[in-house]
């Protein structure tokens, strides 16, 4: 797995994760229960995995929408 973006915004993530579903590549959120350890604050971000087979597939269709990559 690879990490394709970072975000604290839920709808970026969720945005992200139509467009890839739109796409056919799977993803995987990661730190999504963290939460619990900040306080419900939402200042941790939540990253978004998907398969290095399917990175630049991802990313391009990331970029194209507007969406920044996590270098």
């Amino acid at each position: 797995m690879k990490e394709l973006l970072r975000s604290t915004d839920p709808t970026v993530l969720a945005f992200a994760a139509a467009l890839l579903e739109g796409e056919d590549i799977d993803c995987f959120q990661v730190d999504v229960n963290m939460s619990v350890l900040e306080g419900s604050l939402g200042i941790l971000p939540r990253r978004m995995m998907v398969r290095e087979a399917d990175y630049d597939r991802a990313a391009r269709a990331m970029r194209d929408n507007g969406i920044e990559v996590t270098p």
